[in-house]
């Protein structure tokens, strides 16, 4: 992987403070997030990640487990940015997608087939459920050019760019 081109922004950096489940961070008299209380939500957040990967449900107090997290490639173009969002046996129908302020949000449910008699199940491994990621989108986002595809179970998001409002990066050498 070319990681020297990897871009800084980080497209991530509210998803983990919005659980979908309408909590919010403890707060002190001052506004500011209590450091214990902080370092305690953290370590809930890590533990339901760990837990997750075992395909445990969630250790957070009042979430509902969240088994289901698409994962999310973003590529950056010099002209657009593509994301790529995996959601395997989810139906196009169940997938919204909605811009909030500088946010890309990106919503769906897989939904569970219909029981039957016929089908008795042995064991089910196979996660169900809502799943919902939310992407802050660069200064220079098109948003009114967003376009969105679904093909064979891969959401693509293009989301063009604006050339003027682009960080211009230029290399300085280094002299001996």
């Amino acid at each position: 992987m070319d990681t020297h081109k990897l871009s800084p922004w980080n497209w991530l950096r509210n998803e983990g403070s919005d659980t979908g489940s309408g909590s919010t961070p403890a707060k002190s008299s001052g506004g500011e997030v209590s450091p214990l209380l902080g370092i305690h939500q953290e370590l809930d957040r890590w533990m339901d990640r760990v837990m997750g990967q075992f395909g445990m449900p969630s250790t957070v107090a009042g979430e509902a487990p969240s088994l289901l997290r698409p994962s999310v490639d973003i590529a950056e173009r010099d002209k657009e940015y593509v994301i790529s969002v995996e959601v395997p046996g989810v139906e196009e129908k169940d997938i919204k997608l909605n811009l909030e302020d500088d946010q890309l949000i990106i919503e769906g449910e897989k939904r569970q087939e219909e029981k039957s008699e016929e089908k008795r199940y042995q064991r089910i491994e196979r996660s169900y459920g809502s799943f919902r990621r939310m992407l802050n989108l660069p200064a220079d986002a098109r948003k009114e050019d967003i376009q969105a595809s679904f093909n064979n179970g891969v959401l693509t998001v293009t989301v063009p760019r604006d050339a003027e409002a682009a960080p211009k990066r230029q290399e300085i050498p280094i002299k001996h």
